[in-house]
């Protein structure tokens, strides 16, 4: 008996779709409604290469969707979807609400329960004020964590889009001489750094796993994601596809070069743009994130003081803590990454330390030692936190305190008694009060300072003169190209054009390079491509340089086709690399005013008002402590007599300098790093070297002015109050 065709029909597609799904699962991809390849390849060049604090997000997520199940649609999931899908993180909306649910009902929680005992500790009632703080941290970071993807995806974009302009170079540089689409973006994938040449190679992993059928669909869907963004990016893109279709050899190099014009002009008027919305944010940034908390700084001791006898000076340094070196730190950087994410395309910065060869130049050398700059750091660290807090060591043992002065006024330590006690016991005593312990605390925040910026420093010392010559070179390499295209233009041999070269340069980078180059070839007999790439020897080696590099894979590419093809090749690039050039100065002189008023808060502004904050708030300190064991003597002798006693017990000790300086210290260290950041990032993009070598001075330059000159108005305006305290004030009982 035959079976019916609808029966064979069914048994085809049963036979069809087990395969397919047989299929599917070699390739990766979970069986259903899934549509995601997978590739071993992209897979693990992602591990190696993919942040990993992108990496611990996703983790994080995925672990919080577990705990916690939320069901996330409609337009908002499909934003956070797009955000996670430009950073890769393979990760839903759901679990980005569940963990920020999650993290909000930690703050609370945890910090609510962690409310009671810290009073208690301090010898105080609880209050309201410490659970106030956590629930209102822990409601704002609810909306805060649910616009991490979004960060991530605009540092990603930022990232990205600062290596646009070498991307289409990159490009147009291979087509001019090979019109292969696909083999231009693996020469691109080569050169570039990541996130840029993770995308890329994605497009190319996409295309072989067969997800689209051709390289061109493949670049389409990718190139989506930009539609919105950088439309410049996309035209240059299309332009260059283009070129693939045209017969005439010279309609198409006018296609590519097209498509780098189009590139470098977007990029200038999109940041033109930038550099004139960007006034008024880092107006709004300037305020609220250093002028008026350091205005705040200013009333802050004075309302201490009328906190009368019920405040503790430690538990309000508590308080101020968290206002000044949790709260207000966030704020700033959550509003500096608010500014950053609307940068547009620019020309970034080469990250040249992560080189395998340049991983020995972030290291301290001794002779033959090699140390990490973080031993040396933590030292320093380590030993000025330790001197700095041997006021609190000091009183702990029972050490006697001693004067500086003959009249025993200008005290090292000087613990007093709670306000309205005239006699109390050692253990009671606050403070500590001395200008000898106020000095000392400058030490802990030098020593803070210090290792922060000696540690990035020393990591960047070296690496930044390897790129700061190498950047010497490429401004000059475009000349240079120029002259090397000339002469194998005349027929010449590469080998006998680069002697030629190195003679006509000699005394200048360019001239170096090439003499090296020569003497490789020459002197050890190697090949223009051994000379140029040996991993020991090749001039590339002290000259780390994607351009550059790229020019001599060219270079050593088009050779092959004889020195003509080299030679034309060679000049498009001189004028390429003439045009990045003109257009990154361009771009510098844009941001040169936002720039040079933010360098000059980071540098003198902000640590030198906050060092005179800080030593009138020494005086005034000074000068409550003594007035407050005055008024206590006085106020007994008026309560005896029936007198206004009671209302003197408004007045209570001032906070002690000590904690004062420590707490504002830590904040000029924690907004000297926000802002050098922030200005690293609005001038370079994403440039993790340059960031390094600006926070080391910075950070450094910074702290150690703060402390010089809150130390010589400390020093001064204390002895200004003693005067005035002894010529004003006579001793209780005389």
């Amino acid at each position: 008996m035959s079976t019916p065709p609808e029966h064979q029909t069914d048994d085809y597609q049963q036979l069809l779709e087990k395969y397919k799904a047989k299929i599917k699962e070699e390739f990766g991809e979970k069986t259903g409604t899934s549509e995601k390849i997978s590739s071993k390849e992209y897979n693990e060049f992602k591990r190696e290469l993919y942040p990993a604090s992108y990496s611990g997000y996703e983790k994080s997520c995925n672990y919080a969707e577990k705990i916690i199940k939320v069901k996330v649609t409609g337009a908002s999931a499909e934003k956070v979807q797009k955000d996670l899908n430009i950073c890769h993180l393979n990760c839903t909306p759901s679990g980005v609400t569940s963990l920020a649910i999650l993290t909000a009902l930690l703050i609370i929680v945890l910090g609510s329960l962690i409310s009671f005992p810290i009073p208690l500790l301090l010898g105080q009632k609880p209050n309201t004020f410490l659970i106030f703080f956590f629930v209102v941290a822990g409601l704002l970071s609810f909306p805060a964590m649910q616009k991490i993807p979004s960060f991530m995806a605009n540092t990603w974009r930022m990232k990205t889009s600062n290596q646009m302009v070498q991307s289409v170079f990159y490009l147009v540089t291979y087509m001019r001489h090979t019109s292969n689409l696909e083999r231009a973006i693996q020469f691109a994938a080569d050169h570039l750094d990541p996130p840029l040449s993770l995308d890329f190679r994605k497009i190319l992993w996409d295309a072989e796993t067969e997800r689209f059928s051709t390289i061109r669909e493949s670049a389409e869907a990718y190139l989506e994601i930009w539609k919105e963004w950088d439309k410049d990016f996309v035209e240059s893109f299309h332009l260059i596809e283009s070129s693939l279709y045209e017969g005439s050899e010279e309609r198409r190099m006018a296609l590519l070069d097209k498509a780098l014009d189009v590139i470098l002009n977007g990029t200038y008027e999109n940041m033109l743009h930038y550099a004139h919305n960007l006034k008024s944010p880092m107006t709004m940034l300037h305020m609220l994130g250093i002028v008026l908390p350091i205005l705040g700084l200013v009333i802050l001791p004075l309302v201490v003081s009328f906190l009368g006898e019920n405040s503790n000076p430690f538990t309000t340094s508590l308080y101020i803590v968290l206002l000044y070196d949790v709260a207000l730190p966030v704020g700033v950087y959550y509003l500096g990454k608010t500014i950053l994410s609307q940068r547009p395309a620019g020309y970034g910065a080469e990250d040249i330390s992560e080189l395998p060869e340049m991983k020995e130049y972030s290291k301290v050398r001794f002779g033959f030692l090699k140390i990490h700059p973080l031993f040396f750091s933590i030292l320093v660290g380590l030993f000025c936190i330790f001197l700095g807090l041997s006021p609190l060591y000091l009183h702990a043992t029972g050490v006697p305190d001693f004067a500086f002065d003959a009249k025993g006024n200008l005290k090292m330590l000087e613990y007093v008694c709670p306000p309205g006690q005239l006699n109390c016991a050692e253990s009671e005593k606050l403070g500590p009060y001395g200008i000898g312990a106020s000095l000392l605390s400058l030490v802990f925040i030098a020593g803070i300072g210090a290792s922060i910026g000696m540690y990035f420093a020393l990591r960047a010392k070296d690496v930044i003169k390897i790129r700061q010559r190498t950047r010497t070179l490429e401004d000059e390499f475009s000349s240079a190209l120029f002259q090397l295209g000339n002469r194998l233009g005349d027929g010449l041999p590469a080998e006998i054009a680069f002697a030629r070269v190195a003679e006509t340069m000699r005394g200048t980078t360019s001239g170096d390079f090439f003499n090296m180059a020569e003497k490789n070839i020459t002197k050890l007999g190697m090949g223009l491509e051994q000379a140029l790439f040996d991993p020991k020897v090749g001039a590339l080696i002290s000259f780390p340089s994607k351009i550059i590099e790229s020019s001599m894979k060219v270079l050593n590419e088009s050779i092959k086709k004889g020195p003509r093809i080299a030679a034309q090749a060679l000049l498009s690039m001189s004028r390429y690399i003439k045009e990045i050039h003109r257009v990154e100065e361009r771009l510098k002189d844009l941001m040169a005013d936002v720039i040079a008023s933010m360098k000059s808060q980071v540098k003198f502004l902000t640590p030198a008002i906050a060092g005179i904050v800080v030593g009138i708030t020494s005086m005034i300190s000074s000068i409550l402590t003594k007035l407050s064991s005055r008024l206590a003597c006085f106020s007994q002798q008026q309560q005896q007599s029936g007198g206004f006693g009671d209302i003197l017990s408004i007045f209570g000790l001032g906070i002690p300098t000590y904690h004062f300086q420590i707490i504002v210290g830590i904040y000029i260290v924690q907004i000297t790093f926000i802002l050098t950041v922030l200005i690293s990032g609005i001038e370079n993009g994403e440039d993790k070297l340059g960031e390094r070598f600006e926070l080391g001075k910075n950070v450094t330059r910074s702290t150690i002015a703060y402390c010089m000159i809150a130390g010589i108005v400390m020093l001064l305006f204390n002895l200004f109050a003693n005067n005035i305290m002894q010529s004003t004030l006579k001793a209780c009982g005389t």
